[in-house]
């Protein structure tokens, strides 16, 4: 078992975009190992969840999770067809906790004309207390590194943010827009804003969605999201 020491030596070892994202915790307490061509990084306080984030051959991922993945509120994260095949090969047991959807796209989409970053953010959280109120992300919040919308009439009507990027992947979360101004395209609109300007900077750009917003899930694949079914695990005794 390998110690990765820095964000580039995770890159090095994987290609996956959702451990290399997690490898931004190396520089803030966070540690990776690699085994058998699986990662592991362990991020202390990672979209507010300690989490360890695994990828790679099933058996060299089981372990890792045997040998790292326990400890108060930590919480696993993986493929969920990947945690099927890891989960019989583990000494203890674990069981399935909560699936949900990471989706990632590289390349480069056009930017739009209607939305920008914002410079004052006095109306985002209004916004998103009607729009979005289980929002992950939330301005002045660590990790929340800023905030785009689109106003119609003076009055921000959508938004998203940055937030919790790493070196190589550029985060979307908080996505809103108004219920008044529904079934309009603003919610692609203002996805599509930072989508573009986060693969401009990063190269890759990804997010996390609920399993079951098909809504969403559908926008995020117009823009040329591919969709992953990830999930958390927890011991089961």
């Amino acid at each position: 078992m390998r110690r990765l020491r820095t964000p580039a030596d995770v890159q090095d070892a994987s290609t996956d975009p959702l451990v290399r994202w997690a490898a931004q915790a190396l520089s803030a307490g966070g540690a990776a190992w690699e085994h058998n061509g699986a990662v592991a990084v362990h991020a202390p306080c990672l979209t507010r969840r300690r989490r360890l984030v695994l990828s790679g051959p099933a058996e060299g991922v089981a372990s890792l999770l045997a040998a790292h993945g326990r400890g108060v509120d930590l919480r696993p994260l993986m493929e969920r067809q990947l945690a099927s095949v890891v989960e019989p090969l583990m000494p203890t047991p674990w069981i399935e906790d909560k699936p949900f959807g990471w989706m990632d796209r590289t390349g480069t989409l056009d930017l739009p004309s209607d939305a920008s970053w914002l410079t004052s953010l006095d109306a985002v959280e209004p916004l998103l207390r009607t729009a979005n109120p289980d929002s992950w992300a939330w301005p002045g919040e660590k990790g929340v590194t800023r905030w785009a919308g689109v106003h119609v009439d003076d009055e921000l009507v959508a938004t998203a943010a940055e937030a919790w990027s790493s070196a190589d992947v550029g985060f979307m979360m908080g996505v809103a827009v108004h219920p008044s101004h529904a079934n309009q395209g603003l919610g692609q609109r203002i996805c599509q804003f930072v989508t573009s300007s986060l693969l401009t900077l990063y190269g890759c750009c990804a997010l996390f969605v609920e399993n079951h917003n098909a809504a969403a899930i559908a926008v995020y694949r117009k823009l040329g999201f591919e969709y992953r079914d990830v999930t958390t695990l927890l011991p089961a005794v």
